[in-house]
């Protein structure tokens, strides 16, 4: 019954019952995904994928977020999702380290365009697709992650195909036959982190998503209890698992309000070392540093542990690479993880006098570094919470200037503007052309 009674609370669920807060929220999410969707348009992976127009053959109907080329709805999806996590600088759901807005959002624009449906319909199925994804998400973790699995990619098909079931008008029936086949698509390998197929996984997840509710609405059939059948998603891809958190306190309870947006352009669980070691350089200058060591919560480690990278994309999985920019330039954007700054001499020199020591009972936000200077001097510095976590989250006008350095090169100043105003004022929105005009 776990997976009828999810659908029956989505379907249940219109946006008057949802509060203002969680609303903005949602808003928030949308424009932060926008930007570094918008940001990332020009990345060798999208020209890639793009290049394949002619083999394919595809319609030119939807919108490819920061470009002038256009495709069909599910290549869309794809693209846009995919970009949306190239610079690993997307929100963060924190409790289980998924990236919710990558897999829904797309889906949400792509109908949108198709269809020309209201602002109004597409924030509803947004905001619950993300909060149905991001539920499933807390079912599984840590153990369905531990084994490899790539969280956002198989929890966010369901998302994806939730927010089309609810932007589609779908009923019962066809949203449980829709979520059979998002669960039968469930994929993403943690192996692929680095590599230009970790954001591949929540555009494919889009992508999937969105074929699943499309072929469900024509009465394509699937098991209807995909969640909890014996060889269904949980049993089979996570040995320990608590199906009663996806539809605990539905209504009451919002999982996107614990949503965070990142200041730093590379994986959550580095933010708070980036932060003590920006601190700590107004302490003394690199060449007096001997050793920077960080004690940190496990999974920096295990999922960042790359000591000498040698890409861009490798850079944002290198605990030694992030302490070092967050040390030697204040601040690890996106250009901190070019592949000139990632192989440039002061930065692997800095690199070997990073020292990370793993605390099991350090929380993912949370990180100690000590700094040693070549006279002895020892500093110290404690962050409990990073910048970006829900204890310390960004604010609004940091939200919207790292919006405008992402989208201003690509789209330009008028239309970076105008996107702000139109995601913060949603509900005065008449039509969603009104946010698409803007995205190219």
């Amino acid at each position: 019954m776990i997976t009828k009674n999810l659908v029956d609370n989505v379907l249940k669920t219109k946006l008057d019952d949802i509060p203002g807060e969680v609303k903005l929220h949602g808003q928030k999410s949308l424009l932060n995904w926008l930007g570094v969707a918008i940001g990332a348009a020009n990345h060798p992976s999208v020209d890639i994928v793009l290049s394949l127009k002619e083999e394919l053959d595809w319609s030119e109907d939807i919108t490819v977020l920061g470009r002038k080329e256009k495709s069909d709805m599910l290549t869309a999806a794809l693209i846009n999702g995919m970009s949306s996590h190239i610079f690993d600088f997307d929100d963060t759901h924190l409790d289980t380290i998924h990236h919710p807005s990558g897999p829904v959002a797309p889906v949400v624009f792509a109908l949108g365009e198709k269809y020309d449906v209201a602002p109004d319909k597409l924030l509803l199925g947004f905001i619950l697709g993300c909060e149905a994804e991001l539920r499933i998400s807390n079912a599984v973790y840590p153990s369905h992650y531990d084994l490899g699995w790539h969280i956002t990619s198989t929890a966010g098909v369901f998302g994806a195909t939730i927010a089309a079931a609810v932007i589609l008008d779908m009923n019962e029936e066809e949203l449980l036959n829709g979520l059979g086949l998002a669960g039968t698509q469930a994929s993403g390998l943690r192996e692929m982190f680095g590599t230009m197929t970790k954001p591949f996984h929540p555009g494919k997840a889009a992508q999937n998503g969105l074929l699943s509710a499309l072929l469900a609405r024509k009465g394509f059939t699937s098991s209807k209890q995909v969640l909890e059948a014996k060889r269904g998603f949980a049993n089979v891809l996570a040995p320990e698992h608590d199906l009663e958190k996806v539809n605990v306190d539905w209504g009451s309870q919002w999982e996107l309000l614990k949503n965070s947006f990142k200041p730093y352009a590379c994986g959550i669980v580095l933010h708070p070392s980036i932060d003590s070691c920006i601190e700590l350089n107004k302490k003394a200058s690199p060449d007096e540093v001997v050793k920077v060591e960080i004690t940190v919560n496990p999974y920096v480690l295990e999922l960042t542990g790359k000591k000498e990278p040698k890409t861009g994309l490798e850079g944002k999985f290198s605990i030694y690479h992030s302490a070092a920019v967050g040390y030697l330039y204040g601040e690890a954007g996106e250009k901190q993880y070019s592949d000139d700054i990632v192989n440039s001499k002061d930065v692997t020199e800095f690199r070997k006098k990073i020292h990370p020591v793993v605390n099991n009972n350090f929380k993912e936000d949370e990180a100690h570094t000590k700094l040693t200077l070549k006279d002895g001097t020892v500093y110290e510095y404690t962050v409990k919470h990073a910048t970006g976590s829900i204890d310390n989250p960004m604010k609004d006008e940091d939200i919207k200037l790292k919006f405008t350095s992402l989208a201003e090169p690509v789209i330009g100043s008028e239309k970076t503007k105008s996107l702000i105003d139109a995601i913060y004022n949603w509900s005065d929105l008449k039509t969603f052309d009104q946010i698409l005009v803007h995205t190219t």
